[in-house]
């Protein structure tokens, strides 16, 4: 069946309004919220701070390829930070091996973790950032273990792991 022209009209304008309203964020683009954290850099310090893989991912919600990533085989007691910030995230207790590729966790450190919608590559998922740098992490997802059925799905570029002593 050919679209007509009124279907195709009315599917521009709801994207348009979709676009002035910040609904959609194509992948790459640098969140508005950006200078709405404590901690703040300019693109400069984030690119001199980062490798050139932990800045796209911090900085322009990328994603590391999975199973590349040592701290997805971390399995000593310690403590997940950001790798932007050196905020702390995720205590190891809370890890576990979701066999997704990327490190996983149950639960964040409280007051930690900020969550905001992306819509990028046409679902929604509920992104996971830094609440200090605002650096994204990864995702969260409801189909982790108890006692949260949550899954905080974390990009280990965007980790440092800091043993404990």
């Amino acid at each position: 069946m050919q679209p007509t022209r009124r279907t195709i009209l009315l599917t521009a304008s709801t994207l348009a309004l979709g676009l002035a309203a910040g609904a959609w964020r194509p992948f790459g683009s640098v969140r508005a919220e950006e200078g709405a954290f404590p901690f703040v850099l300019s693109d400069a310090e984030w690119q001199s701070r980062l490798t050139a893989e932990a800045y796209q991912v911090l900085r322009h919600q990328d994603t590391e390829r999975s199973f590349t990533s040592p701290l997805n085989d971390e399995k000593r007691a310690g403590t997940f930070h950001c790798a932007g910030c050196d905020a702390a995230l995720f205590a190891s207790s809370t890890k576990f091996d979701s066999g997704t590729g990327w490190p996983s966790f149950w639960t964040f450190i409280p007051a930690a973790i900020g969550t905001s919608d992306d819509m990028s590559y046409g679902m929604i998922r509920v992104e996971v950032h830094c609440a200090n740098c605002g650096g994204h992490q990864g995702h969260v997802f409801e189909d982790g273990p108890p006692p949260t059925g949550l899954r905080y799905c974390i990009n280990g570029v965007a980790l440092r792991f800091a043993p404990e002593a």
